[in-house]
This record gives structure tokens, sequence and C-alpha cells, in this order.
């Protein structure tokens, strides 16, 4: 595969997830949606690492730092959207005020 199909790949992985981010309303459905961009993101980052030939793995350093850093989001993420879902019995973005005096 070229440079270019991995490119396109990642674009399209990532268009699909900001849409599902500016589409979806369900909170599950949101931080899918972000880990897919995050995902869109490491396909470029490693696709760039191995097309430009270098001496050092920088992009597979980044690609794991973003693994890393997306694994500490969803589990942040999902403890917050548990407690709103006890809280509210919906996991619905519409339906939250808890940011409200």
């Amino acid at each position: 595969m070229t440079l270019t199909q991995f490119l396109v790949i990642g674009a399209a992985l990532f268009a699909l997830g900001v849409y599902g981010l500016l589409v979806r309303r369900n909170l599950v459905l949101i931080l899918l949606s972000v880990e897919l961009m995050l995902a869109a993101v490491n396909i470029n980052l490693v696709a760039f690492e191995a097309f430009l030939v270098t001496t050092q793995a920088i992009g597979q350093v980044f690609a794991i730092f973003v693994i890393t850093v997306a694994a500490a989001e969803v589990g942040i993420g999902l403890a917050i959207v548990l407690m709103i879902f006890r809280n509210r019995r919906s996991a619905n973005v519409d339906d939250l005020s808890l940011m409200r005096w």
C-alpha cells in the first residue's frame, strides 16, 4: 500500500469520528467517536513513520503515547458517564444540566 492510501483511510476514519461526535447524543457513542478519531491519528502517525525512512521510531512512539492517553481518557470518561447515568437514568447529552447552578 502507498502512503496516500493510508492517509485516505485515516482521513475517512477521522471524518466518521467527527460525524459521530457531532450527530450522536449518547455519551458512550460520543466517547467511541473520539476513540475512532484517535485511531485515525495513530494510522497516520505510523504510516508517516513507515514511509519516511529514519533510524528512530518516532511515529510509533507517538502512537503508543496517544494510545496511553486514550486509555486514560476512556477510563475517566466512562466513570463520569456511569456516574451521570446513575444520577439521571439517562446518558443522553440533551438531558444533562449537571453543570448549571
